[in-house]
């Protein structure tokens, strides 16, 4: 779970260290659940936002802060929850002891650390940058610049999304931001705000105040920026993970259940918090 914070690849890599397979298995389903430093971006930009809106200049950070708290401890809270729900159910059996043994200490060498550190995660960045973020940027701008009609081809997926998705308390252009963010969570931001533009392209934009204008531009209310939050905190893990998932279990049918679960989550707890705010009459 720790380690999922950073991101949930690598932490799909280190249950291997679990030898018990049936925990093991616990452990990589319920590991999604923790943000990843691709979903903190989006995170920290809707609560600084809209949930911190109302608070007072020298307390926003603050309550910025208390916020992403809140968010995490939720994350948690539905690991520990859907834990024990496998456990009793589809991952049903004998509880493990779990002994880890520690290496001998060594003295850092600080230097060589962070001179190997640098080269290595600047070298997974970039590879990340063309395997993962090129592909997917060169689809949306297809997407937003073929024309059908009158309209892209990226409006009339968002246009076929947005029913369901308004049940959600978001709109069809954020479902079509995550599902063309599959590949890095990175990406969700960008690919919302080039089908917002619409224009095929991503643009410069004055500013956090001009981000929270082109949102609330298209109808957003606190609701959105909550469900969004949600969403991208429960939905399926992003590509590389899914990969790392199937590499570690060989199987297709528990890589599924590894996207799909995660996924049904983030469905029900937005929906159902949608329709409780719209009953109270809160937006």
């Amino acid at each position: 779970m720790s380690m999922g914070f950073g991101c949930n690849a690598a932490a799909i890599m280190s249950t291997r260290i679990i030898e018990s397979p049936r925990e093991r298995m616990l452990a990589i389903l319920t590991n999604n659940f923790v943000p990843c430093n691709g979903r903190w971006p989006t995170l920290i930009l809707l609560a600084s936002l809209f949930m911190a809106a109302g608070v007072t200049s020298q307390f926003q950070m603050l309550a910025t802060s208390a916020i992403l708290m809140g968010i995490v401890l939720f994350g948690i809270v539905v690991t520990l929850s859907v834990s024990w729900a496998l456990s009793r159910t589809a991952l049903r059996g004998v509880p493990t002891h779990y002994t880890l043994e520690l290496p001998p200490y060594r003295r850092p060498q600080v230097l060589k650390t962070i001179l190997i550190a640098s080269r290595d995660k600047s070298w997974m960045v970039l590879r990340r940058a063309v395997a993962v973020a090129a592909p997917a940027g060169i689809i949306t701008w297809v997407l937003g610049n073929v024309i059908v009609g009158d309209a892209s081809v990226l409006d009339h997926a968002a246009a076929f999304f947005d029913p369901f998705a308004r049940l959600l308390g978001l709109d069809g252009f954020i479902l079509m931001a995550f599902i063309l963010g599959l590949p890095a969570n990175e990406i969700v931001l960008p690919i919302l705000l080039m089908g917002y533009l619409s224009s095929g392209a991503m643009v410069d934009v004055e500013g956090i105040s001009g981000i929270k204008d082109i949102f609330l531009s298209h109808g957003w209310t606190w609701l959105t920026a909550l469900n969004m939050m949600l969403f991208s905190l429960l939905h399926y893990p992003c590509g590389t993970t899914l990969i790392n998932i199937y590499k570690e279990t060989r199987s297709l049918k528990w890589t599924l259940v590894a996207a799909l679960l995660p996924t049904g989550i983030a469905v029900g707890v937005t929906f159902l918090i949608a329709q409780f705010v719209r009953a109270m009459g809160w937006v």
